[in-house]
């Protein structure tokens, strides 16, 4: 394998906090927007919202936890 010509840019730094807080309002959104069509749209969409919404708390509390340590 040639070696590469040129070195590897540096790692970028990403606020991961921010990241997740966008997503979490998309996922609110989201729910805003499955709940005002109501029976248009299939429950599924409503339930993975939800999901959405849960995993980013539970991402946002890991990431509180372990900056605490």
């Amino acid at each position: 394998m040639p070696a590469p010509t040129r070195p590897s840019p540096p790692p970028l730094r990403v606020e991961t906090r921010r990241v997740v807080l966008v997503g979490a309002a998309l996922w609110a959104l989201g729910l805003v927007v499955v709940l005002l069509l109501g029976d248009r749209v299939d429950r599924v969409w409503t339930w993975t919202c939800l999901c959405g919404l849960v995993l980013a708390v539970l991402g946002i509390a890991l990431m509180r936890w372990q900056h605490q340590r």
